[in-house]
């Protein structure tokens, strides 16, 4: 929370006099780090959603915690505070040693700064896994357009032999199985009746994986 009519560089020094830290020189940089140096003496009635969110973040970091824990760290920031926002955490991880963890339901945001990632579905922990073994992790898939996805499904499975496949609403399949061309598939499937509207072969998001584990635990 924040005291609206006093200034952000008054509310850092509150936060630091309260935590018991004392650094010269602090609370300067972590304005500096956040981009609020130029409004360090304006009330914090006065700023933008984004730069509340900003402020709050250096109040965080302004005593360097071991580990810090934030809740949508880019809620109401524009794309280009975003970008500094990354630029920031991972500065923090790499020079000042400390460990951030992240709530989020932007995905694509966690996707781009996190090392590890956990999944929480109604409360529950359903993964922990690290980035880099769902990157190393078979999930491309090729994605079909069709009219009739019942009767493309029934191609798949009956003249091209695949199981590992997953229709995505009333016009979208995806096939998982990588032993298939695009070529071959779009053949087949021509050659049976089935009109085919659109054909990509695509990587899973870290958002595509959230859907598969909660959508399985729905069962």
């Amino acid at each position: 929370m924040f005291t609206e009519g006093i200034s952000g560089y008054e509310n850092l020094k509150l936060h630091c006099e309260y935590m018991g830290y004392y650094n010269h020189g602090c609370i300067d940089n972590a304005l500096s780090m956040l981009g609020l140096e130029h409004a360090k003496d304006t009330r914090i009635r006065d700023y933008s959603l984004g730069m509340k969110e900003r402020l709050g973040i250096a109040r965080a970091i302004s005593c360097k915690p071991e580990l810090l824990i934030l809740d949508e760290p880019t809620n109401g920031l524009d794309p280009a505070g975003m970008k500094q926002i990354r630029s920031l955490f991972r500065t923090l991880c790499t020079e000042y040693g400390i460990t951030i963890m992240i709530s989020s339901h932007i995905l694509s945001e966690v996707e781009s700064l996190a090392d590890t990632i956990g999944i929480i579905h109604r409360g529950k922990m359903l993964k922990e896994i690290s980035m880099k073994d769902i990157e190393e992790m078979n999930l491309s898939y090729i994605e079909i357009s069709v009219t009739d996805t019942k009767r493309a499904a029934y191609v798949l499975a009956e003249k091209l032999s695949l199981s590992n496949f997953k229709i995505m609403g009333d016009a979208r399949i995806r096939i998982y199985d990588n032993s298939i061309s695009t070529q071959e598939l779009s053949k087949a499937l021509t050659l049976n009746g089935v009109e085919l509207t659109g054909l990509n072969r695509q990587s899973e998001t870290l958002e595509d994986y959230f859907l598969k584990m909660t959508s399985e635990v729905a069962r």
